[in-house]
């Protein structure tokens, strides 16, 4: 295989990842005189904060994604190649990848993170993460197949492990679904499920931490723990998950909480690069850049969003937090940089723009800060709705993503719950098993 790509008298920017970063990136560079190559390994652009509507049935995944090659199909510039990076030969300006090498004048790394299970292998292997459609689409059929289950089992120890869910990590994240799983047992279960008594249904919020959303104000986590208390969500703080054995989640103060819905969203790392030195690593897997977001001791490298960790912002010393707003801005910067690079101008260094943080519980429920406003409750619900809503990319997802959210608002009530599992065809499973091996 390979790029299968011909090479012009453009200057060729390759982009490893789609996400906010890769993609604000691409689309800056377009019609300003560069060859640019979108890397990714799937086909799609995914956006993130919604993720956890499609594991509790809220959305559909085409609702929240859209195709590379569908947002790219007018720009002759930009190219789309469906692939996994694997390594990088500076020296000779190559990048080595699943379909084989391409070669570039510029790269630019934006392919973001995957769960970290902080080298707990007995919980990687039994824990659910939530970071991708796909994994979010196992969730919500493994949430809807042991309410199935539930029903049917034969001893009440394996029925409590089934109606018990446990949801490792007090960010966002962690603070979503569990409002969404909230929510699903008081206004779905008595419809779809009335064999179960939902009191049965049990949610547990765990967090390491002293209190939830610590990237938020106390105000703010005080807030969200209280509504997450009234919707009856268990919330146990200080304690930190060291083992799962016989489906049973193992505190470190030697706590045991039976379940077999076992969610981990407790904390990200950076996705690797194969021959990066250890030197160019920092804390989180992250990838150490300077302030243009260049690669320390890589010339015509760089490194945006989430994968990076730049501590030359003197706001943020420790690394700018890993939002999409950090990822965006570094992606238009960095393509204005590109430009001037190619003018023979100086780059400018990068300086993050807090535009604000919010996390939203349930139903005129969130939590919203911004540089002079703190709110939280129905207001603070309505800009989260706004602000993800504009966010979408396709006015059809849009549109999809409104109806469905006035429907469930008004009905209280989604029609969503499928359990469906995909199977790869043979051939190209032997084919993804030659690649890793």
């Amino acid at each position: 295989m390979s790029f299968n790509i011909t090479k012009t008298k453009q200057k060729r920017v390759v982009i490893v990842g789609g996400g906010f970063g890769g993609l604000k990136l691409a689309n800056e560079l377009h019609q300003s005189g560069f060859q640019i190559i979108l890397v990714d390994k799937n086909n799609h652009h995914q956006f993130p904060p919604l993720i956890y509507q499609v594991a509790s049935s809220g959305l559909e995944p085409s609702s929240i994604s859209f195709p590379f090659r569908k947002l790219f199909n007018r720009h002759q510039d930009i190219h789309f190649r469906m692939a996994e990076a694997k390594q990088i030969c500076p020296d000779r300006k190559i990048l080595q990848t699943s379909i084989g090498n391409i070669d570039y004048d510029y790269l630019v790394l934006a392919a973001g993170t995957t769960s970290n299970f902080f080298g707990n292998k007995q919980i990687e292997e039994a824990a659910m993460p939530m970071k991708t459609l796909s994994e979010a689409m196992g969730l919500r059929n493994a949430l809807l197949s042991n309410l199935e289950r539930s029903i049917t089992c034969d001893t009440t120890q394996e029925r409590r492990e089934l109606l018990n869910v446990v949801i490792v990590g007090g960010g966002a994240t962690g603070v979503e679904i569990a409002g969404a799983i909230a929510e699903m047992k008081r206004y779905i279960l008595p419809k779809d499920y009335p064999e179960i008594d939902h009191s049965d249904l049990h949610i547990f919020l765990i967090e390491a931490g002293n209190r939830l959303l610590s990237g938020m104000s106390v105000k703010s986590s005080r807030k969200a723990e209280e509504f997450l208390r009234r919707m009856g969500v268990n919330i146990y703080l200080n304690k930190k998950v060291t083992d799962f054995v016989a489906h049973k989640v193992i505190l470190e103060d030697g706590m045991e909480i039976p379940t077999q819905t076992f969610i981990w969203v407790s904390g990200v790392r950076a996705n690797e690069i194969g021959n990066l030195s250890s030197e160019a690593i920092g804390h989180g897997g992250r990838i150490l850049v300077d302030a243009y977001n260049q690669i320390k001791g890589m010339n015509h490298v760089f490194c945006i969003g989430d994968q990076c960790l730049m501590t030359n912002d003197k706001n943020y010393p420790k690394g700018h937090p890993q939002l999409a707003q950090v990822a965006i801005q570094q992606g238009k910067l960095l393509a204005r940089n590109l430009k001037r690079l190619e003018k023979g101008k100086k780059m400018q260094p990068f300086h993050y723009k807090n535009l604000g943080t919010m996390a939203t519980i349930g139903r005129n429920k969130a939590v919203a800060e911004f540089k002079t406003i703190k709110t939280q409750g129905w207001f603070a619900w309505i800009l989260w709705l706004v602000v993800h809503l504009r966010s979408i990319l396709g006015v059809r997802n849009k549109i999809n993503v409104l109806l469905n959210w006035i429907w469930s608002y008004l009905t209280y009530d989604q029609s969503l719950r499928l359990i469906i599992y995909a199977q790869k065809p043979k051939e190209m499973r032997e084919k993804e098993n030659n690649v890793r091996h």
